[in-house]
């Protein structure tokens, strides 16, 4: 099923980013009473009932020079290209404004579904305040208190009535791969490199959300599908130029793909928009495969690719299952050997590993390197079992999960790719209690 993606818009100032925090569970977007100051994070999961789904906090899209109401609108426009249901926040205090007026006829154009949202309505007082939003023509206004919950429930109800309830129509057998990177990193070269040998055959078909053109083909028997990270292809160059909308047209990709290959300019070196890109892919949970393009055009020496390795796995520690390749998509040099790289991560992503043989990897870990007291006590393993794939997912039922320390459950993990491999996925280990 179809996770879906909501995206929260409206004027500066009502609410956006309280809203998001509350509906993703975690203060993750920066809050303060000033127009513009959301500088965080401005995508992630949530969850309501029975439907996982993803939001988009468009007061995070930063779009530079340009006055509030040209940025509103882009960010109503960016919204509604990425989204499949649309919360409009608007102040029940204030009233209608001219800015909400100008949203709600952008939203009314876009046909997309919308959920009106009335916030700071926590005083019985101001409730008949929201009959005044009647007049934008979006729908009924919902009584909203971002800052105290309430209202937040019935907005979650519309939004997941709203969602798609479609399945994904793509082949099983299909690898799904996309290329995310900063701007001019090289990504549509480096997909261009990919589809370049005659023996590929090539396809364009529509994308299965919004209007995204991904690229099926077929290498040496394997099916495979390049999904547009979108660069990309918007209109202006106004949205190329904001670091925020490169990393929300990433996540868009991630959530699509089997397979994540993270770009690097080798000529350039890695920067802090890298390492927040990269941050994103591996909380995904995806496979993983850490690329430095343009390597044609670094000055190099016999120690060179040694240094560039140990850069990586310094900046991306989290990244320490990922294999590394060093390619150029203008020369075509090694790109070819991404496709076992990627196939590695994606076979290694759904492995799995008999009860028998992990509860005797655990047992020899254990007298190998013994728990330490940690939070008042030792932790006892008594057995585990995998649970999932994409990613390998393991339980530990032990005496008790808070002994376990950080620096023991990365043991953990490195005695599992010792055992099995796991090269190109992440791990995950949970711990409960055995009753």
């Amino acid at each position: 099923m179809m996770k879906g993606v909501v995206a929260i818009v409206g004027r500066a100032n009502v609410g956006k980013s309280t809203l998001f925090n509350r509906i993703v569970g975690e203060r993750i977007s920066i809050v303060e009473d000033t127009p513009g100051v959301t500088r965080d994070r401005i995508y992630a999961r949530a969850s309501w009932l029975t439907r996982d789904f993803s939001v988009i906090d468009t007061g995070g899209i930063e779009l530079a020079n340009h006055d509030f109401v040209k940025e509103i609108r882009m960010q109503a426009e960016i919204a509604i290209e990425e989204a499949d249901v649309i919360v409009f926040v608007t102040n029940g205090r204030e009233g209608v404004t001219a800015e909400d007026q100008m949203v709600a006829r952008i939203l009314q154009k876009s046909k997309k579904p919308v959920v009106l949202a009335c916030n700071k309505i926590d005083d019985v007082a101001f409730r008949d305040n929201i009959y005044d939003f009647y007049s934008l023509g979006i729908g009924d206004p919902i009584p909203v208190s971002s800052s105290h919950g309430i209202g937040v429930g019935d907005v979650l109800d519309q939004v997941v009535r709203l969602l798609p309830d479609k399945e994904d129509d793509l082949p099983e057998d299909e690898i799904k791969f996309s290329l995310i990177g900063r701007p001019n990193v090289g990504k549509s070269s480096l997909t261009n490199a990919l589809l370049g040998e005659e023996r590929v055959i090539v396809s364009d078909i529509e994308g299965t959300t919004r209007d995204a053109i991904d690229t099926a083909f077929t290498k040496d028997g394997q099916k495979y599908r390049v999904i547009d990270t979108a660069g990309m292809r918007k209109r202006g160059k106004i949205y190329e130029n904001v670091e925020k909308y490169s990393v929300l047209r990433a996540m868009s990709a991630i959530e699509k793909s089997d397979v994540i290959l993270i770009l690097v300019d080798g000529e350039r070196g890695i920067i802090e928009q890298d390492k927040h890109i990269a941050g994103y892919a591996h909380e995904s949970g995806k496979g993983v495969v850490l690329v430095v393009n343009k390597w044609d055009l670094v000055n190099k020496d016999e120690k060179t690719m040694a240094k560039m390795q140990k850069k990586l796995r310094e900046d991306f520690k989290y990244l320490d299952y990922a294999r590394i390749a060093f390619v150029s998509a203008k020369t075509s040099a090694r790109v070819q050997t991404l496709f076992d790289l990627i196939h590695e991560a994606y076979d290694n992503q759904r492995k799995r590993v008999a009860t028998s043989v992990l509860n005797d990897v655990l047992v020899d870990a254990q007298a190998m390197n013994p728990t330490s007291n940690f939070e008042g006590g030792r932790l006892k393993i008594y057995y585990g079992n995998q649970v999932a794939v994409t990613p390998p997912t393991f339980v530990l039922f032990v005496n008790d999960p808070k002994f376990l320390h950080f620096s023991y459950k990365r043991y953990l993990e490195n005695k599992f790719r010792d055992a099995f491999g796991f090269e190109g996925t992440p791990i995950h280990i949970i711990c409960r209690k055995r009753d």
